[in-house]
């Protein structure tokens, strides 16, 4: 019995030498299929460029008014991306209306854009797609002047009407505050026959606080600055929704929102009562064409950004995916119930957009490549099998012409001819499997030159000695 360290060392050289051999079959296997494997090479990638090409690396939104509050959720979406290695170019809009209209525009290059629920109809407009709602709107009514009690409601009629016939800014035309505040007021009666300043919002907030109009409204979020200047005067009122329910059936994009009393200051107590508020949403719209890979990209934004807990909503509630309004985008149905792919969470975005896009092309291409490759073996050991008749077919033509019309002085000549068959022979690089056949061959052709030396049958009788 053979030493630990002599087994050891004959193992090692048993796997060295198989590998050896493993190694030489497939080069040469790679040199006589070369034509073929480029063939399903250049197929494989025209089909992973043209029918996944890779994400853009630029990406045109639009947002709003320069300095409002979807200006600076642009800027944190865009500081995001350029995280990932894309760049997202904000594109400033009078309003929801504009967006809406750039995402329409199938020539426009804008492809993505935030717009409040409520301030479009859907039916008609084609080619848009949703990610999901991603922050309450609310529907803030500041005023001047004398409170109203919540429960009085002709006294809530009466001084509507004061406000209609006095200074009320709804924003500007084309906004996402006009088209919400334009609704709140028609279903109210009060849309015809009234004076309205069409203000920016933060025009509004100027106008508001200096006595230049009675009453403003504003859509935006808690957070917003506008927003916050004017909770924080104490000289201004606002006017809450104590039919909230009521609007929501109207609208069912409304949502309603609940302040405790004392919710906006406990040192004011302001509220002095738990008060309703409306709010419509954020809605992420998209051109339907964009790559999936940024619409997995703005989904992780939204994740990311607006799934943080804030004034009114709690920590993962955004976003969401009820009443946007538009259809869903088929990738954000699979977020909502599988979330990003598994690769992102853990490689660069670059990486895993590139091998997601590798695995969705080479399940089906395999499809069509595996049985091609089945067939190259087959196939190699048929061009070699053609190779070696074709050596025995020249052979068998020399013998033939050696038993008709054998020539003694040519003998020589008939040699020469067999070595360069053998050297014929011995160019071939055949696989272990077809030794054999190739050992075979080269045993034949020894056989047919001993034939010639031997100077007797089968290819040259032999004279008698009286020359008969």
């Amino acid at each position: 019995m053979g030493s630990i360290k002599q087994d050891i060392k004959e193992t090692y050289l048993g796997i060295y030498e198989t590998a050896q051999e493993k190694w030489g079959d497939l080069t040469q296997f790679l040199g006589e299929a070369w034509p073929l494997l480029l063939i399903l090479l250049f197929g494989l990638m025209g089909v992973w460029w043209y029918a996944d090409p890779p994400p853009p690396r630029h990406v045109l939104m639009a947002t709003g008014q320069s300095g409002g509050s979807y200006d600076v959720l642009g800027k944190k979406y865009a500081a995001f991306f350029e995280k990932k290695g894309i760049t997202l170019e904000l594109v400033p809009t009078k309003g929801a209306q504009e967006n809406i209209e750039y995402l329409a525009d199938r020539k426009n290059p804008v492809q993505a854009a935030f717009v409040q629920a409520g301030v479009f109809s859907p039916h008609g407009i084609e080619g848009v797609q949703s990610l999901g709602a991603i922050s309450y709107d609310p529907i803030w009514l500041f005023y001047r002047g004398k409170e109203v009690k919540e429960d009085n409601f002709q006294e809530i009629k009466d001084r509507s009407r004061y406000f209609l016939n006095s200074k009320m800014s709804v924003g500007e035309k084309g906004s996402g505050t006009y088209a919400q505040a334009m609704q709140i007021l028609k279903v109210n009666g009060f849309e015809k026959g009234a004076h309205f300043f069409y203000l920016s919002g933060s025009k509004s907030v100027e106008a508001l606080q200096n006595g230049e109009i009675d009453a403003a409204f504003i859509v935006d979020a808690y957070e917003a600055p506008n927003v916050q200047t004017l909770l924080a005067d104490p000289s201004l009122h606002l006017s809450a929704f104590p039919r909230a329910e009521a609007y929501s059936r109207l609208f069912p994009y409304m949502q309603i929102l609940n302040v405790p009393t004392g919710g906006f200051s406990l040192i004011r107590n302001f509220p002095s009562r738990d008060i309703k508020l409306m709010a419509s949403t954020t809605n992420l719209l998209i051109d339907d064409r964009m790559h999936p890979a940024l619409q997995f990209l703005f989904l992780e934004a939204a994740r990311e950004i607006n799934g943080k807990a804030t004034f009114f909503s709690g920590h993962g509630e955004f976003p969401t995916f009820k009443n946007t309004g538009f259809p869903e985008s088929p990738v954000a149905l699979h977020y909502e119930k599988n979330g990003s792919p598994l690769l992102m969470a853990y490689l660069p975005f670059w990486l895993a957009e590139l091998i997601n896009r590798l695995i969705f092309v080479l399940l089906p291409f395999c499809a069509i490549a595996y049985p091609v490759l089945l067939t190259l073996p087959g196939y190699r050991n048929k061009r070699l099998r053609r190779k070696i008749d074709r050596l025995y077919g020249t052979l068998r033509a020399y013998e033939q012409e050696l038993t008709g019309n054998f020539q003694v002085l040519a003998k020589d000549e008939y040699l020469k001819k067999l070595d360069l068959l053998e050297y014929e022979a011995l160019q071939l690089k055949v696989p272990k499997s077809m030794s054999g056949d190739y050992y075979t061959l080269r045993t034949s052709i020894d056989y047919v030159r001993n034939c010639l030396n031997r100077g007797v049958q089968p290819y040259q009788l032999e004279e008698n000695s009286d020359g008969v």
